[in-house]
């Protein structure tokens, strides 16, 4: 399964297609020099495989390449990225 991503410079996404339907996505906007997540949402068909832990994990992967810091309004990004000790160097709290 790949995690896709797309950012237009003012909102972006980190979601999952196939055969051309969206099965997962997360959201988030530019705030200044960080990123908020603001929504995550996984179709059935995905579930219990790990699929929004693994959009967060792209998100932190792309962040650290960005040199920027990541915030979460989204309950489940903002539970993610508190629970892993290893995404606190880009892990903003609000």
């Amino acid at each position: 399964m790949e995690i896709l991503h797309t950012d237009d410079g003012r909102y972006g996404r980190f979601y999952v297609q196939e055969d051309g339907r969206d099965l997962a996505e997360m959201v988030y906007k530019w705030k200044g020099d960080h990123i908020v997540i603001e929504h995550t949402e996984v179709n059935e068909i995905l579930k219990g495989q790990s699929v929004g832990a693994k959009m967060v994990s792209a998100a932190v992967h792309w962040a650290r390449e960005q040199h920027i810091k990541i915030a979460a309004t989204c309950p489940f990004a903002k539970a993610v990225l508190e629970k892993k000790e290893e995404y606190s160097d880009v892990y903003l709290k609000l």
